[in-house]
């Protein structure tokens, strides 16, 4: 599938983070919802004063509540547009935005470049404390509170089940004609001085809850109530286990996506729309 840029425009990488409080996630809403993305396109068509809305492309569609540090986006703009406000989009943007969203970076992308396509890797940090008296006041937003005593070293145990190439279908919410199978590059847990545990999730792609369910499960190992090889066994069965909680999002950041050379974003970009299944299964 071709993803060129339309004559007389330039496809323009957007790099930003935002505070996941108060939006309904990512994506816009036919019901009006404050988003990211509705929030950044309204600034961008302020700013540019432009007629028309330019639609954003996102490497990662976080959920409502979510947060993000390392976020990456992509709008094409007409050229004119962009030789006009090229040089003081990014200030112009700091002074039109809310607080809690900011744009880093805005930069003509390379040939072959797609936001959503060309990554070949998203990192999440879970972020949870078991502390007995709870989360810090100051970190409330970004820490979830487990009122259990968590041993990292099983969760970090139970997690190597889980890395490789997988149907994830038992940590996902199915969405109609999409695949379940992803890569998962990395899944590990640290404990620091101030007792803050973060999980470290990074896959080439997720699906609908994959890290808050993987989390979920994987916390219920931490604290006893299920034995380490149980987060395993809930993935090779493939369907969803009504055991598997959902963590509550303010605990998840999207900390960064991953590119490959500018020689290859093409490539990928074509790749990674291709629907995959594991080896072995049949077409039916």
């Amino acid at each position: 599938m071709s993803d060129e840029v339309a004559p007389g425009y330039v496809r323009v990488r957007l790099d930003l983070s935002y505070d996941g409080k108060d939006f309904s996630g990512w994506a816009k809403q036919r019901e009006g919802q404050r988003t990211v993305q509705g929030e950044l396109e309204a600034a961008i068509r302020t700013v540019t004063r432009s007629k028309e809305t330019y639609e954003l492309t996102v490497a990662g569609r976080t959920d409502s509540g979510v947060h993000a540090r390392g976020q990456v986006a992509h709008v094409d703009l007409p050229a004119e547009v962009w030789a006009e406000h090229e040089e003081k989009l990014l200030r112009r943007l700091a002074g039109r935005l809310s607080h809690d969203v900011r744009v880093w970076k805005v930069a003509e992308a390379p040939a072959g470049f797609n936001a959503r396509f060309s990554a070949i890797w998203r990192r999440y940090a879970y972020r949870v404390t078991d502390h007995h008296g709870g989360v810090d006041p100051l970190l409330r937003g970004h820490v979830l509170w487990h009122d259990w005593p968590l041993d990292v070293d099983a969760m970090n145990a139970a997690s190597k089940a889980l890395i490789g190439e997988h149907d994830f279908a038992a940590y996902c919410k199915r969405r109609e004609g999409a695949t379940t199978i992803r890569t998962l590059q990395q899944l590990s847990w640290e404990r620091d001085a101030s007792g803050v545990i973060t999980a470290t999730v990074r896959a080439d792609a997720f699906c609908h809850n994959m890290v808050r369910s993987l989390v979920g499960a994987l916390l219920f190992v931490g604290d006893g109530h299920r034995p380490v090889d149980w987060p395993g066994k809930v993935l090779a069965a493939r369907v969803r286990d009504s055991a598997v909680h959902v963590v509550r999002p303010h605990g998840l950041t999207l900390e960064e996506v991953g590119y490959p050379a500018d020689s290859e974003l093409a490539a990928r970009n074509i790749a990674a729309r291709n629907k995959r299944t594991l080896p072995g299964a049949g077409c039916c």
